[in-house]
């Protein structure tokens, strides 16, 4: 880790562990109506993550997918890459998704009446009234479909439609490769937006200790323990769900790569212990190349690419994040509101990595997307660190082994 992201990491720490004992203090005392004197902190902190999402998103999956290079990198070996990396990206969210639905870490957690009263009417209109049951799936995927494309973008933008606002990025950005000259003028704007909402969401995050302070303190001094306890849960779902998925990854790798599981672990682990800690890319090219036997060629083409729109353990912790915050406000989301999460998540971790705190501005997208409060990742960001050495790893994991499964795609056709 870096010197300026390690110190950020214990400033938020600090900030972490001094909101839960001033909150639990005030819990305990009973007074817990103190905190509406340092609530504007944290409003404040939250309209900021707001007001950077649409900029995000739009610049930065735009430029992820012009980056995939040229038309001809849309073939053969992209082609493959993209839709292994897409269809796994969904695996790990679907994974996040049975796993929070059988623990229910939510459920029990008393956060207050402040998530009820963060919705609007129409809102919670919209999520007490989601259908449920297998009878009306075909109907939900539909709506949600239809839903997902944008007549109006810039109304989309307008109006925080994010899931739209995703599907126009990518369409945007995929199309751009076909024309690169004409195009070159607005990719030099988006690519300069891009920098600027980069730069923006990184001034944000540098007020997350005192926003986390503020939520953490709020949070806790409205629950107490309870929040402890439901947060251990949610950190154990997401752990057991990033290891079900890193297993499935192991195994696909294994049978794709005719290598032992054991060999495969071997071959990537510097890669993995290294990805608790510091950028690896170089380190996980050099394994699958020397380790695992991948061609240097799609090893230098699939990697960057997976670095760029493979984030699987990215969406399954959003997945299971979003859900866990609606069981913590007392919805139950039926399954049409879940199908959003699905979508949201596994299009939203294309543009994760490009995003500075993508768990953080990625996790707020997925929240609104389905209408719920963004206050709630007050209660996430207290585990966040830990978690996303975790998720960080299976992310690159993900990477190497979408490496072995493309490359013995193209060997078996040659």
């Amino acid at each position: 880790m870096q010197p300026a992201a390690k110190k950020e990491a214990q400033k938020i720490g600090i900030a972490m562990v001094l909101g839960l004992i001033l909150g639990l203090l005030l819990h305990y005392f009973g007074k817990g109506e103190y905190v509406k004197f340092i609530s504007p902190i944290g409003d404040a902190f939250i309209s900021l993550l707001k007001m950077v999402i649409i900029p995000l998103v739009f610049s930065s999956i735009f430029m992820a997918m012009y980056h995939l290079g040229t038309p001809e990198s849309l073939g053969r070996m992209g082609v493959r890459a993209v839709a292994y990396y897409f269809i796994t990206t969904c695996i790990a969210v679907l994974f996040g998704i049975i796993f929070v639905n059988l623990i229910n870490p939510g459920i029990g957690a008393d956060l207050g009446s402040a998530g009820v009263h963060g919705l609007s009417e129409a809102m919670q209109s919209k999520v007490a009234s989601s259908s449920s049951g297998w009878a009306s799936l075909f109907a939900s995927i539909k709506e949600v479909l239809l839903g997902a494309i944008p007549t109006n973008p810039f109304g989309s933008m307008a109006d925080g439609n994010i899931l739209q606002v995703i599907v126009f990025s990518i369409l945007m950005g995929m199309t751009a490769l076909f024309i690169p000259k004409d195009s070159e003028p607005f990719v030099k704007v988006v690519g300069s937006l891009e920098s600027l909402s980069n730069k923006l969401t990184m001034g944000v995050m540098s007020l997350a200790p005192y926003g986390i302070f503020v939520l953490m303190t709020g949070v806790l001094a409205k629950s107490g323990f309870g929040a402890i306890i439901s947060l251990s849960k949610y950190m154990l779902t997401v752990i057991l769900g990033l290891i079900c998925h890193g297993i499935f990854l192991l195994i696909i790798g294994s049978i794709r790569g005719k290598t032992s599981p054991i060999e495969i672990l071997k071959g990537v682990g510097p890669a993995i212990i290294t990805a608790f800690s510091a950028a690896t890319l170089p380190i996980t090219m050099m394994n699958v190349e020397e380790n695992l036997g991948v061609d240097k060629d799609t090893a230098k083409f699939v990697l960057p690419l997976g670095a760029t729109v493979n984030m699987d353990g990215t969406a399954l912790y959003e997945s299971v994040a979003a859900i866990f915050i609606a069981q913590a406000y007392g919805f139950d989301l039926g399954l049409t509101q879940q199908i959003i999460i699905f979508m949201t998540a596994s299009l939203a971790a294309i543009g994760a990595a490009a995003i500075p705190g993508a768990g953080l501005i990625t996790m707020s997208i997925v929240l609104s997307a389905v209408g719920l409060p963004i206050e709630g990742i007050g209660l996430i960001l207290a585990v966040d660190r830990i978690l996303d050495m975790f998720r960080t790893a299976v992310n690159v994991f993900g990477d190497a082994m979408g490496t072995v499964v493309v490359d013995s795609m193209l060997k078996n056709k040659e």
